[in-house]
């Protein structure tokens, strides 16, 4: 049976104690709709509630609700079970709330989530043997590193990790220090081109989006891809830390905080590109237009937040999904230029080798031979 989650904004006068009590009387009538309520949140700072329920649908949740107490979700989205298990790190009622008589539960679903990204520069031979000497290194400490921290990882590739927290200020911490030890992993190489980039957001589970965290997952890859500074955290991240060491927060030249606008242009930027990047007639006019913006403050705007030009950025973007397709082995060189948005297979390849130091032909053929 699937797996639902739900979200109850509720009033400033609402307590755990009523939330309990709501929690019960779903369970006094979940079997007639055939439901079965699993565990609940609740953030007293932030009126928030979220229940875990398996149900037949969503209808037979919100009729449950409303016969019970007649309190429906403001919205309601289906759930893996493992996956809400590895963001909030369980799916049942904790073992303290289970000694109560209202099985009381002020424990909050928001989360700090930190996407941590390892790049190259290069992709020729040298290089590529230098990354993959680096890759199970940095693997093995952020295991460690997030084992000292309380992090849990949601989702887990070979360049990029998903992780959760429940406090800002070991995730805060916890991205501090992978960054110094990468660092010194990578000290000894020559001519590294290597880099480590994290991206911390916070959020609740559930919002508009069909998946768990949509919005802030988005935001975290956002500026651990496209935001300038080895760790980048929100407006909303920077502010919890502050409000729980004494109103300090990190400094030092390794941290980038957004502003909220920083934060407002980088979506809006992000949303925009991702409509029209595989246009080849998209120009630098188009992002003035629709993002709202004069050629000369977008070309400041972009410089700040990416640390690129705006036909610098475009070009940057397309290579990536392009070099992606290459390792996926996702059509020919003329495809792939023609689906990510240049004009010639010529100039991609001139671009191609510009940017990573290596023809897409030759790339093949090198990742054939590693294969």
């Amino acid at each position: 049976m699937p797996i639902y989650m739900d979200r109850h904004d509720v009033s400033d006068e609402v307590t755990a104690e009523h939330v309990a009590q709501l929690h019960q009387e779903d369970l006094k009538v979940e079997q007639q709709f055939k439901c079965r309520g699993l565990t609940y949140w609740f953030d007293e700072n932030r009126k928030t509630a979220f229940c875990l329920v398996e149900a037949p649908n969503k209808q037979a949740l919100q009729d449950m609700h409303n016969h019970a107490h007649g309190e429906l979700p403001h919205s309601i989205i289906e759930v893996d079970e493992s996956i809400v298990e590895s963001f909030l790190g369980r799916i049942e009622d904790p073992e303290k709330s289970k000694k109560t008589t209202l099985n009381i539960i002020n424990d909050p679903a928001f989360r700090i989530l930190m996407v941590t990204g390892i790049g190259r520069a290069s992709l020729n031979k040298n290089e590529s043997n230098q990354y993959m000497e680096v890759l199970p290194k940095y693997q093995q400490l952020l295991n460690i590193v997030l084992g000292e921290f309380n992090g849990r990882i949601v989702k887990k590739e070979a360049d990029c990790v998903l992780v959760s927290f429940d406090n800002v200020s070991s995730a805060v911490s916890c991205a501090v220090e992978v960054q110094t030890k990468f660092k010194k992993i990578i000290s000894g190489l020559e001519n590294v081109g290597i880099n480590l980039n994290i991206g911390l957001s916070s959020g609740i589970p559930v919002m508009e989006k069909e998946d768990l965290f949509a919005d802030t997952i988005v935001l975290a890859e956002r500026m651990c891809n496209i935001a300038t500074g080895e760790i980048v955290v929100s407006t909303e991240v920077k502010d919890l830390y502050k409000s729980e060491n004494l109103n300090v927060f990190v400094e030092g030249e390794m941290i980038n905080s957004l502003s909220p606008s920083d934060e407002k242009f980088l979506n809006q930027l992000m949303d925009y590109t991702e409509k029209m990047w595989q246009n080849t007639e998209l120009k630098v006019e188009d992002f003035s237009k629709n993002l709202g913006f004069s050629k000369a403050q977008l070309y400041r705007k972009m410089i700040s937040l990416t640390g690129k030009s705006p036909n610098a950025f475009i070009k940057d973007y397309r290579l990536k999904n392009a070099l992606a397709l290459l390792n996926k082995q996702i059509g020919n060189i003329s495809e792939i230029a023609f689906e990510t948005g240049f004009n010639s297979p010529a100039y991609f390849s001139k671009c191609f080798h510009e940017s990573f130091g290596i023809l897409p032909s030759n790339y093949i053929k090198q990742s054939i031979t590693y294969a």
